[in-house]
């Protein structure tokens, strides 16, 4: 079942730029396998050689944290969005 999966800018340029794609899965882990395979570029970018999701990456079905869920074994239906969102570092300079 297609799942819609809502890229942050930084992934976009893995996937001809689109803002959303459309991948096959029942789960939040067969979603991002088939969103890495079709768009192999972001291997390594989500999870980790396990399959596990990187500590700096968080990923929503539709607003719910899925570390909150069942993670990468949280189910999904064709009704569901599902959010990359990379965390965000930095500071000033010189502070």
């Amino acid at each position: 079942m297609p799942v819609q999966v809502h890229l942050p800018t930084v992934l976009r340029s893995h996937a001809d730029g689109a803002k959303t794609v459309s991948v096959e899965g029942s789960t939040v882990g067969e979603v991002l396998t088939a969103l890495v395979a079709a768009y192999p570029g972001m291997s390594g970018q989500i999870t980790d050689d396990s399959g596990a999701l990187h500590k700096f990456v968080n990923v929503y079905v539709n607003d719910d944290d899925v570390r909150y869920l069942s993670a990468t074994a949280t189910p999904v239906t064709t009704s569901d969005e599902l959010s990359i969102l990379p965390a965000v570092a930095g500071g000033a300079v010189g502070v």
